[in-house]
């Protein structure tokens, strides 16, 4: 089957600089993807006239379809419509659906309506108008018998109300032949790609080809995606995906495309069991994992950030001559934080981590990247140590990695 082709563009200094991470076409390509449609490629180019109309001269004949974002707001650096106009040879006129939206819009929030805001409802003359009830700038459609062009906002979560709202239900009504990529995933933890791949060699050779398997590693964790476009396949991709997890039983973590703390939350919702967390060097980053997802509030009641020696004497009880020795990053804090958070917040389960991610700290007994973890439970606690060799940043997440899966392993012992 040939997939329609598409290329995503994104417009901004601020993303070739580094100043702002482009996630914007990473979504983007997740669902346009989803939908089958075939990424060609992503390109960012700058605030620069000549370098957008450059883009979409050479990008435009070589796929069906081109999502661009960005330079549609109301400042002089924004310049994808003018650019527009000259790739379509046509002008700018004015739209007075959006102008009344973003009229509505400011007097809503008790601000003037300037010029340079009325200049947001001219829109090249000939293309179709999305709205956007999230801001001021409107999405773009252009079209012709073999070529669709999209201009969208900027603003991520702007932009992924469009998709979502407007541009993927238009693209299904253009493209009616559009097979959606049917998707299974493995989530597992302990082993790393090439030991899985190693133990997977006999597995991938039994594949048909309309089924493919993908190694997708990150974060200490591994997940594995098998897929397919055929609609006839999806009893043999479901027991493909059945043998996949028989033969990597002892490291699979879950079976849905979830992050993992989200898996483990859907497993204390299913107790009816509450969580509470001591935090040290990850500085609140568990508790932010887990209330980053809505409903949180049904199992998570609450986190100390203990990052001073003193918090955990003070709050957790931790005794203060082992704060010395054995050491504020060891097995006994560890599991102290763990039990005392556990019982003062009066919760089933309790996860606490103390450790030196670097780049200075540690001792001769808990060197740079040395990690304590501790899931307590009134029936037992468990503890672990991990020695990590990553910058920072990447020993901050794949601390919370490894809490996470302690706290999981806790709970499957507790059931």
């Amino acid at each position: 089957m040939s997939f329609p082709q598409a290329i995503i563009l994104t417009i901004g200094d601020e993303l070739l600089l580094g100043e702002t991470l482009d996630t914007n076409s990473a979504w983007i390509a997740t669902k346009l993807h989803e939908t089958g449609f075939k990424v060609l490629r992503r390109i960012s180019v700058g605030d620069d006239r000549q370098a957008i109309l450059q883009a979409l001269q050479e990008e435009s004949a070589r796929t069906d379809l081109l999502i661009m974002t960005g330079g549609l707001g109301p400042t002089s650096d924004d310049m994808t419509k003018t650019v527009l106009c000259d790739f379509f040879h046509t002008r700018l006129v004015l739209h007075e659906p959006t102008l009344q939206h973003i009229t509505s819009w400011l007097q809503q929030r008790g601000t003037p309506l300037l010029e340079r805001n009325r200049a947001q409802a001219l829109v090249p003359e000939g293309c179709t108008v999305l709205p956007n009830p999230r801001g001021t700038a409107p999405g773009l459609w252009f079209e012709n018998m073999q070529h669709t062009w999209i201009a969208l906002p900027g603003v991520p979560h702007e932009m992924k109300g469009l998709m979502e709202e407007e541009v993927l239900p238009r693209l299904k009504q253009k493209w009616p032949a559009l097979q959606a990529i049917q998707h299974r995933y493995v989530l597992m933890y302990g082993q790393g790609e090439s030991q899985v791949a190693e133990r997977l060699v006999g597995f991938e050779a039994s594949l048909p080809k309309n089924i493919r398997l993908a190694y997708l590693p990150g974060n200490g964790l591994l997940k594995l995606r098998l897929s397919t476009v055929d609609g006839l396949a999806l009893q043999l991709l479901e027991d493909y995906h059945q043998q996949l997890i028989t033969l990597l039983s002892d490291i699979v973590v879950g079976t849905e495309n979830l992050p993992y703390e989200l898996l483990i939350a859907q497993k204390l919702l299913a107790k009816k069991a509450t969580l509470a967390l001591a935090e040290s060097c990850t500085g609140g980053y568990l508790a932010h994992l887990f209330t980053s997802h809505p409903g949180s509030s049904a199992y998570f009641t609450g986190s100390l950030v203990c990052y001073n020696p003193e918090v955990k004497i003070q709050w957790l009880n931790v005794p203060a001559e082992w704060i010395q020795q054995p050491g504020v990053v060891s097995e006994p804090v560890a599991r102290a934080m763990a039990e005392s958070i556990r019982e003062k917040l009066h919760t089933d389960y309790a996860l606490a981590i103390t450790g030196w991610l670097g780049p200075d700290g540690g001792t001769p007994e808990a060197p740079v990247g040395t990690v304590w973890i501790a899931a307590s439970h009134q029936s037992q606690t468990l503890t672990r140590r991990h020695q990590l060799r990553g910058d920072r940043q990447r020993n901050l997440i794949l601390s919370a990695t490894h809490a996470l899966h302690l706290l999981d392993e806790l709970i499957r012992q507790t059931s």
